[in-house]
């Protein structure tokens, strides 16, 4: 069939593709779920030619789209095997943007083809970076026209772009300038400029937040203040990326958020799934910042008059409480080492709440750990250093998420054998009398079902 079209498509092509009536150019051949790209591989050289000098050839803007629909979807259905044909469409797609200038319908068929382009040259697609960037520097500046046009179709690009990208470029660095301008939009398009600014994150790293992190976190506590739960969650998440991927410089670039934070724990918040995320956020600091976290009780018990032990006192109750809100395997682990650090500490209030701290654990544990075919109790959400690094991850975005996975506290610390550190170090600490009487003032089901975990 693939070598029947060409044949037409060598002999007749401008008989069947000059038209007057934009229903004329068809995809059929391609969009078939029959489609096989093995077949059509021997011919991808001489359909882009042809499509290529059609493209050139043809004045009518709507026919110029049809023709890029066509290739659009070639190339989707192609894919990553696009890669060797790539240098006729680097050469000519740069001219048809420039030309299109007054055509913005024409432009979004450019940066559908984009699109396409980058998922299938993957990595590679630095080489495109030269015409990309410009290209979303004018679909995302909200100070020009063609945004209204140009926006979504250029987020999806930038975002496809990034998750590609095995490098941050200065280019691309500078690019971040239009995103505090489009978080002023609202949320329509939220999801998509959080996924942006996520792999910023992870690819800029460092670079990224000396740049831009604390006009970032000014333009995510103005969102927080206007937008439904839904969305504040979304920004939540992205904080907790980032405090994952920055555990030390992360928390004091959200101080002002993070007091907000805890004064919604200690006013009890009713809904459950924002106060999953706030405990979340806590049990990270406190794991990984322990010093930011006591700062942060202490600024809010000057601004309430209180004591910083009560404050630390009515987190933990909160915390405890309400621990079985926390549904997610790592989070709930999360929040478990977290309350197993506190052991360690000479503590008038931990000591106050060492049941209900080793009531929690328990829980925990029987949620994460697992008996493997040796009988030994094991924890799941382990990942082995020794384990190879998985290459195989469909994006460089995900290979950094995964990279970043390794590193975290849930995918590298047992809870098991944490929790039996911990309370040796409290043994040692407190001395074996006070000790003893602790460990008596859990209940006694509690205590049966901490022993399995203790051998």
């Amino acid at each position: 069939m693939h070598s029947s079209l060409l044949h037409l498509m060598l002999q007749y092509y401008f008989k069947i593709f000059l038209f007057s009536t934009k229903n004329s150019l068809t995809v059929q051949p391609v969009d078939d779920f029959e489609f096989s790209t093995e077949q059509l591989l021997p011919y991808i050289e001489p359909l882009f030619s042809l499509l290529f000098e059609l493209l050139q050839e043809v004045r009518e803007c709507d026919t110029k789209m049809h023709v890029l629909h066509v290739l659009s979807f070639v190339i989707e259905r192609v894919g990553s095997k696009i890669r060797p044909y790539i240098s006729s469409l680097v050469q000519y797609l740069p001219l048809l943007w420039k030309e299109s200038e007054d055509h913005n319908m024409l432009r979004c068929a450019i940066l559908t083809s984009l699109i396409h382009l980058v998922q299938g040259y993957g990595p590679e697609s630095t080489q495109l970076w030269q015409f990309i960037v410009p290209a979303l520097a004018i679909s995302t500046d909200t100070t020009q026209e063609p945004h209204v046009y140009l926006l979504e179709d250029g987020l999806e690009l930038w975002y496809v772009t990034l998750i590609n990208a095995p490098v941050m470029s200065s280019e691309l660095l500078k690019l971040f300038h239009n995103i505090p301008a489009l978080l002023d939009l609202g949320t329509e398009n939220l999801r998509l400029i959080l996924k942006i600014i996520q792999c910023y994150v992870l690819l800029g790293s460092r670079e990224f937040m000396q740049v831009h992190s604390e006009v970032l976190a000014s333009s995510l506590q103005n969102l927080l203040s206007d937008i439904k739960t839904e969305g504040m969650v979304q920004i939540l998440r992205l904080i907790e990326v980032i405090l994952k991927a920055f555990p030390t410089e992360g928390p004091s670039v959200f101080q002002s958020l993070l007091l907000k934070i805890l004064q919604s724990i200690l006013n009890g918040e009713d809904n459950c799934i924002l106060m999953s995320m706030y405990l979340s956020l806590f049990a990270r600091i406190l794991l990984q910042n322990h010093q930011f976290l006591w700062s942060v009780i202490e600024h809010v018990a000057l601004e309430a008059g209180s004591d910083e032990n009560s404050i630390f006192g009515a987190l933990l109750e909160n915390w405890t409480e309400r621990i079985d809100i926390i549904t997610q395997p790592e989070r709930r682990k999360l929040s478990a080492l977290a309350l197993a650090s506190l052991l360690s500490y000479n503590n008038c209030i931990i000591r106050d709440h060492f049941g209900v701290i080793l009531n929690s654990l328990v829980q925990v544990l029987h949620d994460v750990c697992r008996i493997d075919e040796d009988g030994l109790i094991t924890d799941s959400l382990m990942i082995d250093p020794k384990e190879p690094i998985d290459d195989n991850q469909d994006t460089q975005h995900d290979k950094r998420k995964y990279l970043l996975s390794r590193q975290d506290p849930v995918h590298t610390v047992c809870l098991k054998s944490y929790l039996v550190s911990q309370l040796k170090v409290c043994q040692t600490m407190y001395g074996q009398e006070i000790f003893d009487q602790l460990m008596a003032s859990l209940d006694s089901e509690v205590i049966a079902q901490l022993q399995p975990f203790c051998h």
